[in-house]
């Protein structure tokens, strides 16, 4: 069997109804997986099971997995929230839920199985408080990691950016423990990408704002050219791969990095240099 194939493996995916889930979902169905799909709201996309559930609630997500049961070959992680929804929703959907959703999972997983979650370019500060991030994501349970946000309230801000730099580091930390017994965590990082939660991101901030994460390629993604590393990192081409972010930006991040992109000064230009912080 192919290396890119998904033939007789059995698939769990969060967050199929649209955008990126969606386009993942549609394509591993056509790779011949057994797609099994969890949203709080019905995918379009004709999948083996579907189940509604919100990674708000706990024991939900732990029901939504025993009525899938095992065993689970890959778990796509591609649920979640913008900025205009609470701090907390936001918090509990794109990390805390996610994460209780991934360890409900991986006592389901073989070995050769693998597990790949949506981060983002937003998150691409991580770097400069890991110690923090490491702190957050060491809390042992879904309450205990709400608890913590409500006590810090300043380094969670709106949720958005803080609960991306988390899945980051979370992906680097649990990977090197899942791997021994034989399962595989990575995470990508997309750039601003033309789902129907476009305008949400664009209410939050300013569409001339976000379309500096788009340089240096000047565009947007489609859902689906970030649908196929997802599902390459789960595959079992990916088979070495493992806590690894992989930034699929168009080359914004390597720019940035690099000194070639001037983030702080487009920021300033769209914004006003009085909203920048030196």
């Amino acid at each position: 069997m192919s290396v890119w194939s998904y033939e007789g493996k059995r698939v769990v995916i969060a967050g199929c109804f649209s955008g990126m889930g969606e386009a993942t979902a549609r394509e591993l169905v056509r790779l011949g997986g057994e797609v099994h799909g969890l949203d709080v709201k019905e995918s379009p996309v004709d999948l083996a099971s579907f189940r509604t559930c919100d990674l708000r609630d706990p024991t939900a997500i732990e029901e939504v997995v025993a009525d899938i049961g095992g065993p689970v070959d890959a778990l796509f992680n591609c649920a979640g929230l913008a900025q205009t929804f609470p701090p907390l929703d936001v918090m509990k959907v794109n990390f805390i839920g996610t994460r209780h959703l991934t360890e409900q999972v991986v006592p389901l997983m073989r070995r050769g199985s693998a597990i790949v979650t949506i981060s983002s370019t937003a998150g691409c500060g991580f770097l400069q408080r890991i110690p923090q991030l490491l702190e957050f994501v060491n809390t042992p349970a879904f309450d205990d990691a709400v608890a913590w946000c409500e006590e810090h309230p300043g380094l969670v801000d709106d949720g958005y950016a803080w609960s991306k730099e988390t899945l980051i580091v979370w992906t680097m930390s649990r990977a090197s423990q899942l791997i021994e017994r034989g399962i595989r965590l990575n995470c990508v990082s997309p750039g601003p990408t033309e789902t129907p939660m476009m305008p949400e991101f664009e209410q939050a901030a300013s569409k001339e704002l976000i379309d500096v994460f788009t340089w240096p390629i000047h565009r947007r993604s489609r859902p689906e050219e970030q649908a196929y590393p997802l599902i390459f990192l789960n595959s079992d081409a990916a088979s070495f791969v493992n806590g690894h972010n992989f930034n699929v930006d168009g080359g914004f991040v390597g720019g940035a990095l690099t000194g070639q992109i001037d983030v702080l000064a487009a920021m300033a230009e769209v914004l006003g240099a009085a909203a920048i912080p030196s």
